[in-house]
């Protein structure tokens, strides 16, 4: 098989944070790669159905004059694709090359293909945490009830006129209870082991959703523990005048941990008429879905808003291949990316689910400093960090690290005057 290299860098996965990667690669004059296994670029972004959306105004998303028509799937996609186009990465970016091995030895990396092998000195993996749906492993016994992943649900007209059941307690079932509102199910049914997270909100989440609140009193110098505080009070009087108090969370919310996830107008308008039951679902037989708390309730259709989980697969290192969820890896990098496992790796999936941060300006400074630290001008140490960090927290954390990039004697006001001056309807400059 023909071997391509050696290169100075591999980048796995043509995601955005993948083609940010390239980016700042090309900007810094390595050799490099992008290999996608899809015959686009868009990552995830390129699979998901039409009416999947970000979470944020577009501003929060887009960075500097990349533009951004809205924020829906399409829109994101054309967004992934205006970065290759503005800045002419394309002849960098191999696609429909899905990589089938990863194996570190002497002087770098060798990583397979089903076209070929490439030869590097590093290696960045962006292929992201969602790329497994989760559908939980239930008894199914004579079912005729249809059932759908959030991520499978290509034409949500199919929610008209029937009785739904949704599943699960985040960001994707509140996505399908909105759904099942918009597309007038006859009745609407929703389990939970346990609820997120919302901002209780009456505007739609696109605009509930902006973060850049939270980032200026990050860079004001309030700490994580003390926004945390502040946003559990707010949450909970929110909870409270809107009458949520049954889906309360169990915990406070914790800046380190947590998604920040605006609410869902609609769904919370139309609370009580859903059919609520806490627990999951353990055995589907003919219409009927029997539940953990030994409740029963009928569906035609059943929407899993039970998330995903990762695929490493391809790296020969049994120890990374197994990793399933994002905070095992967390817990397996330095520096939140640089991989313990293996010499020259990092990870962008631990930024993943970030909290007050758009995920766009979150990856760009990740992977300029991971650049940064393959040129031999940052250090990204191997101490592993427990939690995530987002905004300006983010900065100051790789601040310590890259000087590079962040200039001792002048990062910290240039981003103050970034929280604190910068117009809060432009999107942020290119770091």
């Amino acid at each position: 098989m023909q071997v391509d290299g050696p290169l100075d860098v591999i980048i796995i996965g043509g995601g955005i944070g993948g083609v940010l990667c390239l980016y700042y690669a090309k900007r810094a004059g390595l050799d490099a790669v992008l290999l996608e296994k899809q015959g686009v670029v868009g990552g995830l972004w390129a699979q998901l159905p039409e009416w999947q959306d970000i979470q944020s105004p577009g501003k929060e998303w887009t960075l500097g004059d990349v533009p951004i028509d809205g924020e829906d799937q399409k829109s994101v996609l054309k967004n992934i694709q205006a970065w290759v186009d503005r800045f002419e990465l394309a002849a960098r970016i191999r696609l429909g090359e899905p990589v089938e091995r990863a194996e570190a030895g002497e002087g770098g990396w060798r990583v397979s293909t089903t076209a070929r092998t490439y030869q590097s000195r590093f290696l960045v993996s962006a292929t992201g945490g969602h790329n497994r749906p989760i559908v939980p492993p239930v008894e199914r016994s004579h079912t005729s009830i249809e059932e759908r992943h959030s991520s499978t649900l290509r034409d949500p007209s199919v929610i008209a006129g029937r009785d739904v059941l949704v599943v699960g307690g985040g960001a994707s079932a509140y996505d399908l209870l909105e759904l099942c509102l918009k597309h007038q199910a006859r009745r609407i049914a929703w389990v939970y082991r346990a609820t997120r997270w919302m901002r209780p909100t009456r505007k739609p989440k696109n605009i509930a959703g902006d973060t850049r609140a939270l980032a200026k009193m990050q860079m004001l110098g309030n700490s994580a523990e003390k926004i945390s505080r502040d946003v559990t009070q707010d949450f909970r009087q929110r909870y409270h005048e809107f009458g949520l108090e049954d889906i309360l969370p169990d915990e406070d919310f914790d800046l380190r941990r947590h998604q920040l996830i605006p609410g869902r107008c609609h769904m919370i308008e139309h609370f009580r008429e859903f059919e609520r039951h806490r627990g999951e679902v353990v055995r589907i037989e003919g219409k009927s879905v029997h539940l953990s708390s030994g409740a029963r309730t009928d569906a035609d259709l059943i929407l899993w808003g039970t998330g995903y989980e990762m695929d490493l697969s391809y790296f020969a290192s049994p120890a990374l291949a197994k990793i399933r969820h994002i905070d095992d890896l967390a817990a397996r990098c330095g520096s939140l990316f640089r991989s313990l496992d293996e010499p020259n790796l990092f990870f962008l999936a631990v930024l993943l689910d970030a909290t007050a941060a758009s995920m766009t300006w979150s990856y760009a400074h990740a992977c300029r400093s991971i650049v940064a630290h393959i040129c031999g001008k940052a250090h990204l140490d191997t101490v592993p960090f427990k939690g995530k960090l987002a905004h300006f927290e983010l900065a100051a954390f790789l601040a310590e690290r890259d000087p590079y990039n962040y200039p001792p004697d002048t990062w910290r006001s240039e981003y103050e005057k970034l929280a604190l001056e910068y117009p809060q309807n432009d999107p942020l400059p290119i770091p």
